[in-house]
């Protein structure tokens, strides 16, 4: 017997499908995605592994990969025609983009001018994050799995944790805050870092959250029974510290957050898997070779790149992200027994 698909959140006001030539991102069941998650590159300077080999991945021939030019005009009908009102750029590793300032201004100038932010593994920000806030980027999220050396050098195949440690703090003083911290702890490794996390992102300022590993390595060796789940990290977050509910409304946001110690810091943590929000999901992604994916596990992706390509206007390629939106499955399927994971990994998908 399979598991009924999630039923659509309360929290989603209902919405009219909309027809060709109107409207924004509508699903099927009344979702409206406004938020955009855009992958620049497929490529990476660390070899997380939960996420590809230690040798790496092919990568995506240039040819295939969206021009700075291309991004841009798909990220502008987004904003203009679709009523996306967040972009974040993601990829593999965003900084090793060559153009990535360029893109950010030309984003952060459109009108209606749209929310920017980057998730990032922060390698190289020291350098490029002053040139990011002035370009008008909002917000940043930084990947830290563990404050150790050599587990972060066990989990990246990477000796780099200092890099990553230098561009939280060149973030910050860019203005460039709240500096987010996305954390994976994985069984056997770094399961118990939580509390030692925690109080570092405290101790200089930084938000930190949480997230369940998800199916999405490029070896599909996830397994649920082997995940660190929410309930085990809060478990040893509230071993060490007190945690009460935030009250605040949590919206679309994927995060539950929890006021650490009486305030105002908050811990978020993103139970992708054990406790889905996708009747709440609010987001649309595009991959770096210009293909529409409606989930992060979604097995189906629509192609706007051969449209650009062919000529086609604003117009045309906002009807073909409108159809795309309709296919959204009501939730992402991991707890049916018929779950696959999606042939792209996450390096290859965006966050």
């Amino acid at each position: 017997m399979t598991t009924p698909s999630p039923l659509p959140d309360p929290r989603v006001r209902p919405a009219a499908i909309a027809t060709p030539g109107t409207g924004g991102l509508v699903d099927r069941h009344g979702r409206v995605a406004t938020d955009l998650r855009v992958s620049l590159t497929d490529r990476c300077n660390l070899r997380c592994s939960y996420c590809m080999p230690p040798e790496g991945l092919d990568w995506l021939p240039k040819v295939e990969v969206l021009t700075d030019d291309e991004v841009v005009r798909l990220v502008r009908i987004g904003v203009e025609h679709l009523g996306i009102r967040e972009v974040r750029f993601t990829g593999g590793e965003p900084l090793l983009r060559p153009g990535l300032p360029g893109i950010v201004a030309a984003v952060t100038a459109l009108s209606p001018r749209p929310e920017v932010g980057l998730t990032t593994n922060a390698i190289g920000l020291s350098r490029m994050a002053p040139a990011l806030a002035a370009a008008g980027l909002d917000r940043i999220n930084v990947s830290l799995d563990t404050l150790d050396r050599a587990r972060f050098r066990q989990i990246t195949h990477r000796d780099r944790l200092a890099d990553v440690l230098a561009g939280m703090a060149a973030a910050k003083a860019a203005g460039l805050t709240p500096v987010k911290v996305n954390a994976v702890l994985l069984r056997g490794i770094n399961e118990h870092d939580a509390v030692p996390l925690l109080e570092y992102c405290l101790e200089h300022g930084y938000e930190l959250r949480f997230i369940e590993q998800m199916p999405l390595d490029a070896h599909h060796a996830w397994t649920r029974g082997e995940m660190v789940t929410a309930e085990d990290i809060l478990a040893q977050l509230t071993a060490a510290h007190t945690l009460v509910p935030d009250d605040a409304d949590r919206g679309a946001a994927p995060a539950e957050r929890w006021v650490v110690d009486g305030g105002p810091t908050t811990v978020g943590v993103i139970a992708s898997v054990t406790r889905s929000f996708c009747g709440a999901c609010d987001r649309t992604r595009l991959t770096a070779d210009g293909q529409i994916r409606n989930c992060l596990f979604a097995r189906e992706e629509s192609d706007l790149r051969t449209a650009l390509r062919s000529g086609a206007t604003d117009a045309e390629i906002a009807d073909r992200w409108r159809i795309a939106t309709l296919s959204k499955l009501p939730g992402h399927g991991i707890d049916d027994p018929s779950f696959l994971q999606p042939s792209r990994p996450m390096s290859a998908i965006g966050g």
